[in-house]
């Protein structure tokens, strides 16, 4: 492909919005290959680019035209980036090339013969996590590219010394499709992104082109009918796994403990793998589990490597992510912000045993929470309490006539609140001991469970 050719000539790269989440496991992967990197952001504070600049690559705060230099051959922008960005512009004005981050991301991918890409609606961050714990702690040295931070690492990616990447492999404006992997996970398809897609057709559709551009194998849920579809017409082996006996991998003798553990036996075609436990919680996540396992033994892991790595993970970044217990109230964090995962969560969290839920729920897009306005409402509901806040535009313009009040106005003892400060004052002064306190959202609600941790523990609590 063109584009990679002019990675493989190119030493000097220069990536704006170096600090997003997709872009600082490219940034460690080119770095430990020798490429000389710089970057520039808007937020001086965020954990990647700390880690980036602990790299010793430099990164300026501030996108200007001046931070494009004659010595840069290659300039990275994320899709977040405008068109009128200065340093695009200057990029453009000086010949350099220039590459939106997922045909970077194809092309490094295309560096490892054994790419995993692990694909989606929902589950993908925590599956390629536990995928890269099992071959981490199975010394299989992977590669990886994660949609969130795995404890393990500290960050979001890593650069093996394999051949084998792990790549969290997103739908949303057909990203992955630059992505041509050895195995293809489908994890689930659900309606998502329709202000792209436009139906579930056309995203399946765009999954078995997924499936089309994949070289050995494709694993996936045979309990979800259409992800099924998707898969409909590939003529590579299809690996399925799911609750259903009839899948190449199940789980059987299904079990929680007194701590409210899973614990299954994987089995494959009737032959009993091992035994695993989940630290993680909801019955969901032994599907994710079951996709985990199967791609792991697919590149050479063996049933104990599985079971051990597993038994080691205790979740990614953002996905039920405990901040701390203060005065009896347990304060967490979740990516949850599609109806589904809201759903998954809130239902993990009643098989906990806490006295109340209290979701806190930021809806993001106006499209999304238009598309599915009854179907939060439905699933919010499931908590004993709901506080939102107003909807993150993030890509969109308020236009589309919804605001979080009509959301509000359908769920249940619902508080909608302006800010996070205001929110956390509100739990710190309203919620009481066995409580669960849950930020929702794949926003910046995260900051909001971070300003309750400090209130409480600058109360002593």
């Amino acid at each position: 492909m063109e584009f990679d050719e002019i990675l493989a000539k190119v030493r000097r790269v220069h990536f704006i919005g170096i600090g997003g989440s997709g872009m600082c496991p490219l940034v460690e992967i080119l770095h430990s290959k020798g490429y000389k990197i710089s970057g520039s952001d808007v937020d001086d504070l965020s954990d990647t680019v700390n880690r980036i600049r602990s790299m010793g690559i430099n990164v300026v705060i501030g996108q200007r035209a001046e931070n494009i230099t004659d010595d840069m051959e290659l300039v990275v922008y994320t899709a977040a980036i405008q068109k009128d960005n200065p340093e695009l512009l200057a990029s453009v004005e000086k010949g350099i090339p220039t590459v939106e981050r997922s045909v970077l991301l194809g092309a490094v991918c295309r560096k490892y013969p054994n790419t995993i890409g692990v694909s989606g609606t929902h589950g993908k961050t925590t599956v390629t996590s536990m995928i890269t714990q099992i071959l981490m702690n199975g010394n299989l040295d992977p590669s990886a590219i994660i949609g969130g931070k795995l404890p393990l690492l500290g960050t979001n990616g890593r650069a093996g010394d394999s051949d084998t990447m792990v790549v969290e492999a997103c739908e949303f404006v057909n990203t992955f499709l630059q992505i041509t992997p050895a195995i293809a996970v489908i994890l689930n398809i659900d309606a998502d992104h329709l202000e792209f897609f436009g139906n579930v057709e056309n995203i399946i559709k765009s999954f078995h082109q997924f499936c089309l551009q994949t070289t050995d194998c494709v694993i996936v849920n045979g309990d979800d009918r259409n992800s099924m579809k998707a898969v409909e017409g590939i003529d590579l082996p299809i690996i399925t796994f799911g609750f259903e006996q009839t899948n190449d991998y199940y789980a059987s003798g299904v079990s929680q403990d007194t701590d409210g553990h899973w614990m299954f036996d994987l089995v494959k075609k009737g032959e009993k793998l091992c035994r695993i436990k989940l630290h993680i919680p909801g019955r969901h996540n032994i599907l994710n589990a079951l996709a985990a396992a199967a791609a792991s033994l697919v590149v050479g892991a063996t049933p104990e490597c599985v079971a051990d790595g597993i038994d080691t993970f205790g979740g990614a970044c953002r996905r039920f992510e405990i901040h701390g217990i203060f005065d009896g109230v347990t304060v967490a964090d979740d990516y949850a912000h599609h109806p589904a995962e809201l759903e998954a969560t809130l239902r993990a969290a009643k098989e906990m045993n806490f006295k109340r839920i209290v979701a806190v729920f930021q809806p993001f897009t106006y499209s999304r929470t238009r598309d599915h306005l009854d179907e939060f409402a439905q699933v919010l509901s499931l908590a004993d309490e709901t506080v939102l806040t107003e909807i993150m535009a993030a890509r969109e313009v308020d236009d589309l006539g919804v605001s979080s009040s009509q959301l509000a106005a359908k769920i249940p003892n619902c508080k909608l609140l302006g800010s996070f400060e205001e929110i956390a004052d509100y739990i710190v002064k309203t919620a009481k001991s066995g409580d669960l306190v849950i930020t929702m959202g794949c926003g910046d609600i995260y900051k909001a469970a971070k300003m309750m941790k400090k209130k409480y523990t600058e109360m002593g609590l």
